[in-house]
């Protein structure tokens, strides 16, 4: 069943007007009631056109407030429509997920209109027919009178991914971070920044990775801006969607959009070559043709960085050959070795202070890593790492280990994150 029923928002008047709950209960009513699941929502889209610029602005205004008070909470992700939703917005603050009663609740069609509302036509369009769409969003953000007044105000950026969920339509938004993290602040030995930076290593591919949420863009975003104030050189970067905005300073940042500016990450990649770059960044290698393409353009003698969804070095290289086809696959572990500089595997790891902190295993690809890899040997590759500290590698137990022993986390967390939590207590001298 739709979540229909008549909801009381008269003690939500601050996130939402009188005006807005009109036009809402307004445009939602004319839905004919015979049209169930997804199609509801194409009615929507299809009669999108007969909304005016007043009513729109209005709508637009809602989301913007339920986007402020996901930034005053220090949110990073925000969850809208579908079943699972309850008609609720949930939020989750550092690593924990909730409904927040004190926001209004929504019904399906009201939470698809809003969604719809801060799309463009095109959008709209692609949300129909593909069933899914990765978007961006910017908030001019004041919290106060006085501060819209004298122009302080924040632009803040949002990663949104629309889809549906049982037949209506939901979305998630993630706050991408106004101020990014230096290099310095996420820790890296100086032999892992050297493979990182483009000043001492001039070509090679770069990977990091991390489960979803594991602050991977924050971290390419953090390299982006190294080399902006340290190196003179031109960087393309592909994202889906685009993140945060360089400004060029010392670099020339071109950023491109896949669905916006480019067609996908392969043709972007492609496309790069043309266009006098030094550095790539691709936001994820998410297919072998992308994947190959990145290889080629490292082949050339490019610096590439990108990510892919793994949880540790060895299983990223592993992915990396497992993704193309098995004809390829000899062909791509030879050129994996030869052009990989580095792997960053990393996780977000709740702290005693209640927010996240970064956890990492480091990968430099040294003559034993290479050979390891061409001879499809990857699994001695993690007692290298273990023993290569000196040259700037770190296994994610022993970072774990160095994060507990530091006081920044409880050991029920570092056990709960490793990767091997065996090994785990070996090193930290806990009984089975």
């Amino acid at each position: 069943m739709y979540l229909e029923a008549e909801i009381d928002r008269t003690k939500f008047r601050r996130f939402i007007s009188n005006e807005a709950d009109e036009v809402l209960k307004q445009i939602t009513s004319e839905i004919p009631r015979t049209l169930f699941g997804p199609d509801r929502v194409s009615h929507l889209i299809d009669n999108f056109h007969k909304i005016t610029y007043e009513q729109r602005t209005l709508l637009i205004g809602v989301m913007d407030n339920l986007l402020k008070v996901m930034v005053d909470k220090e949110s990073s992700d925000i969850e809208l429509g579908g079943y699972g939703t309850e008609g609720y917005v949930w939020v989750r603050i550092y690593g924990k997920k909730d409904p927040l009663d004190e926001l209004p609740r929504f019904t399906d069609d009201e939470s698809a209109l809003l969604i719809l509302s801060i799309l463009n036509d095109k959008q709209r369009l692609v949300l129909e027919q593909s069933r899914n769409l990765d978007f961006s969003y910017t908030l001019d953000y004041v919290n106060n009178i006085y501060a819209r007044k004298n122009g302080d105000f924040r632009v803040i950026r949002f990663r949104g991914d629309a889809y549906f969920d049982v037949d209506r339509l939901a979305m998630n938004m993630r706050s991408i971070v106004p101020q990014l993290r230096t290099l310095d602040e996420l820790g890296f030995h100086s032999n892992a920044l050297k493979a990182l930076s483009y000043n001492y290593v001039k070509q090679g591919l770069i990977l990091i990775t991390g489960v979803t949420g594991s602050g991977k863009s924050t971290t390419l975003d953090a390299i982006v801006d190294w080399h902006n104030d340290n190196s003179n050189a031109h960087i393309v970067t592909i994202a889906s969607p685009l993140e945060y905005v360089h400004r060029s300073r010392n670099c020339i940042i071109r950023q491109r959009e896949v669905g916006r500016d480019v067609l996908s990450f392969h043709e972007g990649v492609v496309q790069s070559l043309r266009q006098d770059l030094d550095i790539m960044v691709i936001g994820e290698m998410r297919d072998p043709a992308t994947i190959l393409a990145a290889l080629e353009v490292t082949d050339t003698g490019h610096k590439v960085f990108s990510t892919l969804h793994t949880s540790s070095a060895v299983e990223s290289l592993d992915r990396v050959v497992a993704e193309v086809p098995e004809v390829e696959q000899e062909r791509v572990r030879y050129r994996l070795a030869d052009v990989l500089t580095a792997v960053v595997s990393q996780k977000l790891v709740p702290s005693l202070d209640g927010k996240l902190i970064l956890a990492k295993e480091v990968l430099i690809v040294n003559p034993n890593v290479r050979a390891a890899i061409k001879n499809n040997n990857t699994g001695e590759i993690y007692m290298m790492i273990n023993q290569s500290a000196h040259q700037g590698m770190i296994t994610m137990e022993h970072d774990l280990k160095n994060l507990y022993m530091e006081k920044k986390i409880s050991l029920e967390m570092a056990l709960q994150y490793a990767n091997n939590k065996d090994l785990f207590k070996q090193i930290i001298g806990v009984s089975q």
